[in-house]
Parts: structure tokens; sequence; C-alpha cells
């Protein structure tokens, strides 16, 4: 809440308006009630959704007050249980009333014993009024006063908290982010009750005023990181933030390159866990998805389930993901250069079956290659936008109707099915979205690539992706690190998934300042009890 204080001498005396508003500038509040709602109601085009009331408060009615609110966006009952009947109700008889009266400071004598809401702040600006309007908020005025009071009481219909659809596992939490942000900085809080977990609040987009958050763990960021984060936060001058995907626009390294540099994620115990590692969440009002930076290439295909299971489970799943990233990018390209320039690779047998099934298909392995992929793309694309209780059906049937009738029309080869189908469910095992457009965007150049030249392009191709990914940096640290630079410490977390006692190191490039997490690990390995002790 904020509150509108005339200025006033030493006795509390009110000065006359017109010494108030001497030096004001027009974007300031005025004295005249009467003129602060025509300006608002004028600025605001008589919005039917913006409620203005007009009551009379203090002893005998004596003073002119107006309340503003926007309906839909400010708690009702809290305004008429916990402001209106405070105002106009629980002051009468008291000796509060006879403080609301002209020749006292009203506004200081509702903040500090009227006003039961939790949160107040000062008023003293139309661009602060419309802000904290438009936000939900409740604004008092007082007749006579060129300030105000903001109370706190915003409210509106939100989604609960479910399970993130776009990162699903079998064993973990299941509560994900919505799209309040005070709700999203709560679920964190409750994962890491620390005190150095600080929160630093902007608001971004000259029109929409978006609440943005930076969140960090104060001793374990990266101050250079964290101050870089605030710069690329406050070079953002754009007239509306909708979404996180337009802050990642704004600060990612590499705008043109197909690999994220930003990580997003709709999972709390996501975000904690990066910031117990000194990573760095941005958190956006209006969306579910929380960015975290930096994001280097092996983060994309962690998932939090590699550290609820066995070790030797999570290790198992995450070199499978790796050996599915391959896989989806290279099946098809392989599969090209091999049938089309090295054919003496093939064992006799399955040449010959292979040449078989591709006599009578009128185009090249190439053209079959990009048909089906293509094929797929849009089978998967409408699977997504249709409805979901068919979406998921149409897509299967779909890609099973039209394989099994191109495979019968002599237009497609049933071994080029098979491949851009194994190629496809790949696709699906990546855990991050983002990550996997890109393979589906860097497959095709590959398979330019295996026509045009056969193995010797697949190879030119690949050297040339890992050089790109080599010279990539999110937010000054090497994108392929710890492969490149190679750090031993940080392999415990990359390729394989150690036992949660030999993580006692968080990643050295991403912190530098407190890097040791827990106590020494032949110490922190459970000890097996000796036989006497069990027999005790």
């Amino acid at each position: 809440m904020g509150f509108f204080k005339k200025k006033t001498n030493t006795k509390e005396q009110s000065t006359p308006p017109s010494q108030t508003n001497e030096n004001s500038s027009p974007n300031d509040l005025k004295t005249s009630l009467q003129d602060n709602i025509q300006f608002v109601k004028n600025s605001l085009g008589e919005s039917s959704d913006i409620v203005i009331r007009e009551i009379r408060i203090g002893q005998g009615g004596s003073v002119k007050a107006g309340i503003f609110y926007t309906d839909g966006l400010t708690d009702t009952p809290s305004l008429q249980n916990f402001i209106m009947e405070s105002l106009m109700l629980d002051i009468k008889g008291t000796g509060l009333e006879k403080k609301l009266t002209p020749g006292h400071n009203i506004l200081t004598a509702l903040k500090d014993f009227a006003m039961t809401v939790g949160e107040i702040k000062d008023l003293t600006s139309f661009d602060d009024l419309f802000t904290s309007l438009l936000s939900g908020d409740t604004i008092l005025l007082i007749d006579g006063y060129s300030e105000g009071l903001v109370m706190g009481n915003k409210h509106w219909v939100e989604r609960g908290i479910e399970e993130p659809a776009s990162q699903t596992v079998v064993r973990g939490p299941r509560e994900g982010f919505s799209e309040n942000l005070r709700v999203n900085t709560a679920l964190i809080r409750r994962k890491i009750k620390d005190p150095s977990l600080w929160v630093e609040s902007k608001v971004i987009g000259t029109r929409t005023k978006t609440n943005v958050a930076l969140m960090y763990i104060h001793g374990i960021a990266n101050d250079k990181i964290v101050n870089e984060v605030r710069l690329r936060l406050d070079r953002i001058d754009i007239d509306g933030i909708l979404e996180s995907g337009n802050i990642e626009g704004f600060i990612e390294d590499s705008t043109y390159s197909p690999f994220p540099t930003v990580f997003n994620t709709e999972r709390p115990d996501i975000v904690a866990a990066a910031l117990l590692e000194g990573r760095i969440a941005i958190l956006v009002d209006g969306t579910p998805f929380v960015l975290i930076v930096p994001a280097l290439f092996v983060q994309f295909f962690q998932s939090p389930e590699d550290y609820y299971v066995h070790t030797g489970i999570g290790s198992l799943i995450r070199l499978l993901r790796f050996f599915a990233f391959v896989i989806a990018l290279l099946a098809p390209a392989l599969f090209v250069a091999i049938t089309t320039f090295h054919q003496s690779m093939l064992p006799p047998a399955l040449l010959i079956s292979l040449t078989a099934q591709r006599e009578g298909v009128p185009f090249p392995a190439f053209i079959e290659a990009v048909i089906m992929e293509v094929t797929f793309e849009i089978l998967r694309e409408a699977g997504i936008r249709m409805p979901r209780s068919i979406g998921s059906a149409m897509s299967i049937v779909g890609a099973f109707v039209i394989g099994t009738a191109a495979v019968e029309a002599g237009i497609i080869s049933a071994a080029m099915v098979i491949v851009v189908s194994i190629t496809a469910i790949s696709s699906f095992v990546s855990p991050t979205y983002n990550m996997a457009i890109s393979v589906r965007i860097l497959r095709f150049g590959f398979m330019g690539l295996a026509a045009s030249f056969g193995l010797y392009g697949l190879a030119i191709g690949f050297v040339a992706m890992i050089l790109h990914l080599c010279s990539l940096r999110s937010f000054g640290i090497p994108y392929m690190a710890p492969f490149a630079p190679f750090n031993v410490s940080d392999q415990k977390d990359t390729l394989i998934v150690v036992p949660i006692w030999k993580m006692f190191t968080r990643p050295r490039l991403i912190n530098q300042t407190n890097v040791v997490r827990q106590q020494d690990p032949a110490s922190a390995k459970p000890q097996p009890p000796k036989n006497d002790e069990t027999r005790e």
C-alpha cells in the first residue's frame, strides 16, 4: 500500500493545496480528488473494468476519499472486509475518528492505525498509480493530498500446481511451476530454505510491465555471471514481454545457432539443483517456464530422475540418451550415404535385400528420406496442435497408414520407413524439447551432405558441428564444458552418473568461490556394519 501525504508542519497541520502543487510535474498526483479521478478516467478511456468508488470518512464524514481497483484482478472480499469496512465502519466511535479531520495528517493515521492489509506502499505519481492499479492493487486517494496509498490485495483465477507436461518422470516430485510468479518463487524456497537465496525483481516492458525475478544463491553463484545477467536484462527495451521465450531471445549468446544456450524447465527440483550448482534462474510472471543460465551442452541430456534412482540405472539411461541423440542426428544420413555411394560396406545378403526393396522405387534414397522426414514432421506437428484426446492417436494411425500405403504403392522402400521410424523414436528420448528441435533441424543438413559427398561429406559436417559447439559460450562459460576444456573432476555427472556421495564439488567453471558442497567422499560413503555388530 502507498499513501498520499500532504506537506505538513511539525504540528501535523495541513498545507494549503496551492502550496503543494507549485513545483509539481504533470505526472505527479494532484491535491484535488476530483482532478485525480478525472485524469484516471480519461487515461483509461472510461474502461468498464476500472471501478472508482467515492466515499466519506472521518468525523461526520468530513473527509472525501476515493478507492480505485480493477475488477477481476483485485480480491473483492478482502477489499470489502479489510479496506472499505475499516474505513467506513470500524473507525466510528473510536479515538481515531477524531484524527481523520482536515486539521490532521489523515494518511499517516490511516496507515498506522486503520489499514489491516499486509502490504502498504506509498504513491506519488500517476505512473505508479496505473502500474499498481492494473496489477490488481487497490488505490486510496484523499482529497487535499498529493500522495496516496497502494494496498496489496491482488487476486485472479489461476491454474493450480500440476505435474509438468513437458518433463515427466517416473520417480520424483509431481509439482510444476504455474503462471504466478510469486507461487513459483515460493516453490523454490520450499526446497532451498537458505537466507542466501536472493531474489531480485525487475519490471520489463514499457506497456506490459512484466514482473521478472532473478534468483541465485549468494556466495555460490559467480558474481561476474550475476552481473552479466543483470546487465543483459537491463538492456532490454521493448513494449511487451509475454513469455520467458521473449527474454531468452534477448539474453542468449548465439541467436542464430541451432543449439540452445539458455535452459528452460517447468520443474522446481531442476531449478533448485541448478541454483545449488551456482547457476542463475530467471522467472517471468505469466509463464510456467523458468530460464536457467549458464546452460551447457551436457545439461540438456540430464533428467532429475537420474539422481533419484540407482546409480547404475541412471548411468545406463544417460548413455542411452547420448546414443539416441547420435541416431536421431545421423541415421538417415548414414543410410543415404551407404546406399548411394558405399554399397560395398554392406554384407552381400543385406545388399541384395535392399536392392530388391528399391526395385521399382522412382526416387533416389535422398528424396525418399526427405519425403518421409517431412511427412513425419507434419504428422508430429499436427498431433501437437490437435485436441489431446485425438492428437496422439492421429499421429500413430497417420504414420502407420501413410507408411504402409507408400511402401505398397512403390513410392518408398520398406527399409527407409524403418530408418525414419527409428530416427523419430530416438528424437523423443531427449528430455528437453529445444535440443530435440535442434536435432530435427540439423538432420536435413546431414542428409544433404551425405547425398552429395557420401561418408566424406558426413564426416566433414560432423567435424564442423563439433567445432561450432566448441566455439559457443553461455554467459562466458564454454558450451562443451567439461568436455572442452576437459575437466576430470566434473566428469562425474556427464556421460555417467556417479553416486551422490561422490559429487562433493560443484562445476568448477561455473562456480569458483564455493566449490565444495559436502564432506570428503571417503567419510561420506556409507560403511557396512561388521559381522559382529550384525550379530549383536
